[in-house]
């Protein structure tokens, strides 16, 4: 929405004040966070080796792939709510608000269990500094914390902006001491030495820890979509979205390369797989207590324990932002749609993350993460990745007028790159999950989600029970959607077309 645009009430809505620096470090800080702290482990125990680099670079491949994907969305749609805006106008010809419906109705699981993963790895650092602390003191710590970061975001969006480049200074800082620490004492020796037949691709073992290393490391990439969400927030939106996707995933992909050879350098793999090992909760505070001693690893990680905050700070920043969209447009509660009066962010968006996270939070915390990371992605793949996908070529042909600031590079080979990384991870996720079922558990979570459809739409009286209301708003200029003129009231301007 353009600065000073009036909301559905009457309220003025988001306003761009967020510029390229400030929207890459976003999306670095949401990228980086705790990730790569907490899953090296978990990488090379899926490959069994030093060879678990691959991983990390079949995620920098599906992540730049995906990335170019949101770049053309959002550069096009520049509104509050990512996906759900291009779901919104790729499959409303067809299924109504079928599909931004289910976009949220799972996001609204997704994001809280995401960022309660980046709370158990702050747990799991601090462990390091507090090593008497027992289950029920790391739990009501991560409740604490979580509730701090809601108390932080009740403020106004370029507050925010700036405490999120603060935070972004210190993970480069953390993450940059981790790095040289590792290559003051790196041993070549121990990173590039493979077990037999570590590359034996005619293997099945071999492809079900690609698998599952690509499922990390995508993970791990995760974040670089989050000003996306922010679209109606972002100064010049057609040049600096696209270009904070693209450099975020570049620069976390050069970082992450250093980290990964660096702690392998290091520290032995098989410390990694020992539960015993400090190594398998905090390897890069076990790598500067190697190189420079137990005070450094203790610095370190009260920067990698911000930086872990940074994460759940940003990721929790641009998803309370899904439901408010969605409200405003009759798909979701309508008191998602209200913005604070005077700070101008959505109060029941950023609520709901919190107290949804600290569900998260505690079931993970009596979880394995690697598993609770296969239940996140699959249910995050079936609709928002597949259906993203899908959109880029359906908006091509159903709107060729929309102004594309940024056109996919190469289309649509990024799209089928894309399409075929995320139908692995879904493909093998009940193999590397075994006895959890999260294709299983996916599949039922989005079957809820049409039944709740179908319910809502019965009562908004919508299709398949109304006609088809077909917005093409993004064809008529630059901005977030046309907004209800009142609370509850007409959409504005639509093509109603038989159900």
């Amino acid at each position: 929405m353009a600065d000073g645009a009036n909301g559905p009430d009457g309220q003025v809505g988001f306003v761009r004040r967020i510029g390229l620096f400030q929207a890459t470090a976003i999306n670095m800080s949401q990228m980086c966070g705790i990730g790569p702290f907490v899953t090296i482990p978990l990488m090379v125990a899926a490959f069994g080796g030093p060879q678990a680099v691959i991983g990390f670079l079949a995620g920098a491949v599906l992540a730049l792939s995906d990335g170019l994907v949101w770049a053309e969305l959002g550069a096009a749609m520049p509104g509050a709510g990512g996906s759900y805006v291009y779901l919104r106008q790729a499959f409303q010809y067809r299924t109504g608000k079928l599909m931004p419906f289910l976009f949220v109705w799972t996001m609204m699981l997704y994001f809280p269990l995401a960022l309660s993963t980046g709370v158990i790895g702050f747990i799991q650092y601090l462990g390091y500094l507090w090593p008497g602390m027992t289950q029920t003191q790391g739990d009501l710590t991560g409740l604490v914390l979580i509730a701090g970061v809601v108390a932080l975001l009740w403020g106004r969006v370029e507050n925010m902006a700036r405490i999120t480049a603060v935070m972004w200074c210190v993970m480069i800082l953390a993450v940059l001491l981790v790095i040289v620490a590792a290559y003051a004492n790196f041993s070549p020796d121990r990173a590039f030495t493979y077990p037999a037949h570590s590359f034996d691709l005619a293997s099945q073992h071999f492809w079900i820890g690609f698998a599952a290393g690509l499922t990390i490391g995508i993970y791990d990439y995760g974040g670089y979509n989050t000003t996306a969400y922010m679209g109606a927030e972002i100064k010049n939106p057609g040049r600096n979205l696209p270009r904070s996707i693209i450099w975020s995933i570049l620069g976390i992909m050069v970082i992450y390369l250093l980290l990964q050879v660096g702690t392998l350098g290091v520290i032995d793999w098989r410390d990694m797989l020992d539960p015993g090992n400090v190594a398998s909760s905090s390897v890069a505070s076990a790598v500067l207590e190697k190189t420079w001693g137990k005070g450094a690893a203790n610095a370190v990680t009260v920067l990698i324990l911000i930086t872990a905050l940074a994460s759940v700070f940003t990721g929790m920043l641009g998803a309370s932002r899904i439901p408010y969209n969605a409200a405003r447009e009759k798909v979701f509660f309508r008191p998602f749609g209200t913005l604070h009066p005077r700070h101008r962010f959505p109060v029941l968006g950023l609520l709901s993350m919190g107290a949804l996270g600290c569900v998260g939070f505690l079931i993970g915390r009596h979880t394995d993460l690697a598993t609770l990371i296969q239940l996140l992605l699959a249910v995050m793949v079936l609709v928002q990745a597949l259906g993203q996908i899908a959109a880029v070529t359906v908006l091509r042909r159903r709107q060729p007028g929309l102004r594309r600031p940024y056109r996919m590079w190469l289309y649509p080979l990024p799209s089928l790159i894309a399409l075929a990384g995320w139908l692995v991870i879904y493909g093998y996720a009940d193999r590397n999950s075994p006895g959890r079922h999260p294709i299983e558990w996916s599949l039922a979570w989005v079957g809820a989600g049409c039944v709740a459809f179908v319910v809502w739409a019965r009562f908004e009286r919508i299709w398949p029970f109304g006609p088809r209301e077909i917005r093409e708003e993004f064809l008529e200029g630059e901005g977030a959607a046309a907004p209800s003129p009142e609370p509850g009231g007409d959409p504005g301007p639509v093509e109603a077309t038989p159900a």
